[in-house]
């Protein structure tokens, strides 16, 4: 049996420079070091909550303190890195160091998970930096179309790292001695699907592009779409994503009336920026309302943000959807 290539060996035939190669395996290296810790659980007594609020208000998990603290400080030792914002910090954090990259992360994406051993994940996105000055909240502000670099981590029945760089994108799993291997190369998701994510318990706050959406394919064979769908649902952006990479589907988190003054839940920095430009490069698409995700000029760091990305021809359907209103 062919050995699988290790990531370093991966990186090694990208384009891109040294500087953001190491910014990756520095993300990289942290994410084989979480998934220890959260397969520990209760074992290192890291479950349960912190006591603690984030800055958007959400109850902290101990495990989102730790894993925040374990890549903000494997970051901020990473030369090329000159600032890093996360969703469990109120504020960007410049490192001192003048040009090279931005990173923005989740560090533990789904943690409401945890207690009940769901996978969970951390996703991250690099940007470039500014080359003469440290850098401020409006430097991070660039739309998703300027990462050059992006991927996640799913801790789950196995763990594996999902990366795009300058090109496609490529899935590696975490061996028994804490290597990233190459596994899934060149991932592709299918254009067509039968498959869709969404909180059905929210079906009555829904504005009416996305019911209607969502009725034609729960009317199956016999209503407008002419085909069964199924449904999943994991709570968590990673696990749910992650599936769609393996083998396609759609995922929708919509704008709902219970918060009518919030465009949406997931923070388009930290979460639909990053795996919008994923799912773009496998093939797929990924819009807030009518628009494409990675074309959205952010305003505030923590902003917020509906999305629904997947599978191409399926995302275009909700797509029209909403230019229908």
């Amino acid at each position: 049996m062919t050995p699988f290539v290790d990531l370093a060996a991966r990186l090694a035939a990208e384009p891109a420079d040294a500087a953001l190669k190491d910014v990756v395996l520095t993300i990289a290296a942290t994410c084989a070091r979480i998934s220890r810790v959260v397969a520990a659980g209760a074992l290192s007594g890291s479950l349960g909550a912190a006591g603690s609020t984030n800055v958007q208000d959400e109850e902290q998990k101990k495990l989102d303190v730790i894993t925040n603290d374990m890549l903000s400080d494997a970051l901020k030792a990473c030369a090329p890195v000159a600032g890093l914002a996360s969703e469990e910090m109120e504020e960007v954090e410049p490192t001192g160091r003048v040009s090279g990259y931005l990173v923005t992360f989740d560090p533990l994406d789904g943690s409401s998970n945890i207690d009940v051993n769901v996978s969970v994940g951390t996703i991250f996105s690099v940007l470039p930096a500014p080359v003469d000055h440290a850098p401020t909240e409006g430097d991070f502000l660039q739309p998703g179309r300027n990462q050059v670099a992006a991927g996640y981590a799913v801790y789950g029945p196995q763990t594996m790292l999902v990366l795009t760089l300058s090109g496609g994108v490529d899935g590696f799993t975490l061996d028994a001695e804490g290597q990233w291997r190459l596994t899934h190369p060149n991932l592709s998701i299918k254009a067509d699907t039968a498959e869709f994510a969404i909180n059905m318990s929210n079906q009555r706050h829904w504005a009416e592009p996305v019911r209607r959406y969502i009725d034609g394919c729960l009317k199956g064979k016999d209503g407008p779409r002419g085909k069964n769908f199924n449904m999943r649902w994991v709570a968590s952006m990673v696990a749910d994503v992650h599936r769609i990479m393996m083998r396609g589907g759609v995922f929708l988190y919509p704008w709902d009336a219970r918060e009518p003054d919030k465009p949406g839940k997931l923070r388009l920095m930290y979460e639909a920026n990053p795996m919008s430009l994923l799912v773009e490069r496998a093939g797929g698409r990924s819009i807030q309302g009518a628009e494409d995700m990675l074309d959205l000029q952010p305003t505030k760091l923590h902003q917020r943000v509906p999305v629904a990305l997947g599978s191409a021809n399926e995302i275009e359907i909700v797509r029209a959807e909403m230019i229908a209103g």
